[in-house]
């Protein structure tokens, strides 16, 4: 620490040392940031009948299985629901923040052909096409 900035000096000038260094750096930088800004992922929610329900320290997924799924939060990470259909999970931690959203993410991941399932807000999915009315040369 220097006056109110923080120093990251390496000892050597190998290539692991420099490897470190840059993640040492990076890991800082993302802890003032996660303390003074935090860190978001939004996540979309497609699907017909598909719905989630925010509640204190859990949140409950309609995904179309025969149950809903119950998510239990982890400690600093919050989750604003809108529109059942639109989950923000919120934090300080960035991988923390980021591994909740894959594991949510997981539950339903977006399929190809309708586009259902839980996607992130800036992800596209590559639609595929479905099957055509094929016809055959035997008249």
């Amino acid at each position: 620490m220097e006056a109110d900035t923080v120093v990251v000096e390496r000892a050597g000038d190998t290539k692991r040392l420099r490897a470190l260094h840059g993640l040492n750096r990076s890991l800082l930088g993302n802890m003032v940031r996660g303390v003074s800004q935090g860190f978001r992922k939004e996540l979309e929610v497609t699907g017909l009948g598909y719905r989630v329900e925010g509640k204190e320290g859990r949140i409950s997924l309609k995904l179309g299985f025969s149950h809903q799924i119950n998510y239990c939060l982890p400690e600093g990470i919050k989750v604003e629901v809108e529109k059942q259909n639109k989950i923000i999970i919120a934090g300080a931690d960035k991988q923390l923040v980021g591994q909740v959203a894959a594991e949510i993410r997981s539950f339903r991941a977006p399929e190809p052909y309708k586009g259902k399932g839980i996607k992130y807000a800036e992800e596209k999915i590559r639609r595929k096409v479905g099957k055509a009315g094929v016809t055959t040369g035997a008249d």
